[in-house]
């Protein structure tokens, strides 16, 4: 991971790919409607079972639920 003041840009390197990965392997059930904004979000169960994978997938799951942590401190 970078160090510096701008990390996440530099950490996602392939945008929405875990997005098309949870597509493709649960189609509509691997996404819920955000409350706020009303944009499809992957839901977090789904997210929690492949933040235990090992390899990319994983490794990209475990950073989107960091990220939802960021926005919730907010």
């Amino acid at each position: 991971m970078a160090r510096g003041e701008y990390w996440i840009q530099e950490a996602i390197e392939h945008r929405g790919s875990l997005r098309a990965y949870v597509q493709r392997k649960y189609g509509k059930r691997g996404f819920t409607r955000s409350r706020k904004t009303g944009r499809k979000i992957i839901r977090p169960e789904i997210l929690k079972r492949l933040s235990k994978k090992h390899g990319t997938i994983g490794r990209r799951a475990r950073l989107a639920l960091t990220l939802r942590r960021l926005r919730r401190r907010r």
